[in-house]
């Protein structure tokens, strides 16, 4: 190999060693981008509308664990709803967080099954539990303000109910 291909190569190694140490200090310089969905929330009983958010979709690993911690605020119609694969307990941070939220856990159905208000704080973190396929994360008193509880149902637009 001649000496410029091996400069190139050693060039090259060290600028992706670079950019693994800091996506590592800083995961959410590997996010350049997100969905977003319409989530109406509606009553479990009546079916009437209760609110719709613009939700960004985080459905990989990185932006499950980025979140909403890159985020300096929500307008009030704005939110983040969290994919995983199947229904099962989950536990969600406020790691970097600069603002309040409502984090909503929802079934593979859509059914609301727990609704926690939480605020920003520093270490130790505390865990946000609930079972969940979906978790909306939403302004603080969001769920107040529109009357939303456990067994309304989440509505996510161009996703048919399981």
């Amino acid at each position: 190999m001649n000496r410029r291909l091996v400069g190139v190569a050693a060039a090259l190694a060290l600028f992706a060693l670079v950019g693994v140490a800091v996506a590592a200090a800083n995961p959410a310089l590997l996010i350049t981008g997100y969905d977003t969905v319409t989530v109406e929330a509606v009553d479990g009983d009546t079916g009437e509308s209760l609110a719709t958010v613009e939700a960004r979709v985080a459905d990989g690993f990185v932006k499950r664990y980025v979140g909403l911690s890159a985020t300096d605020d929500l307008d009030a119609g704005e939110g983040m709803l969290f994919v995983h694969g199947d229904s099962a307990e989950r536990a969600y941070v406020m790691r970097d967080m600069a603002f309040a939220l409502d984090i909503v856990f929802s079934d593979a159905n859509g059914t609301v099954t727990t609704i926690h208000e939480a605020e920003p704080e520093s270490r130790p973190l505390t865990r946000y539990e609930g079972t969940g396929r979906y978790v909306l994360e939403v302004p603080r008193g969001w769920s107040d303000r529109h009357g939303v509880d456990a067994g309304d149902r989440l509505v996510i637009e161009g996703r048919a109910a399981a």
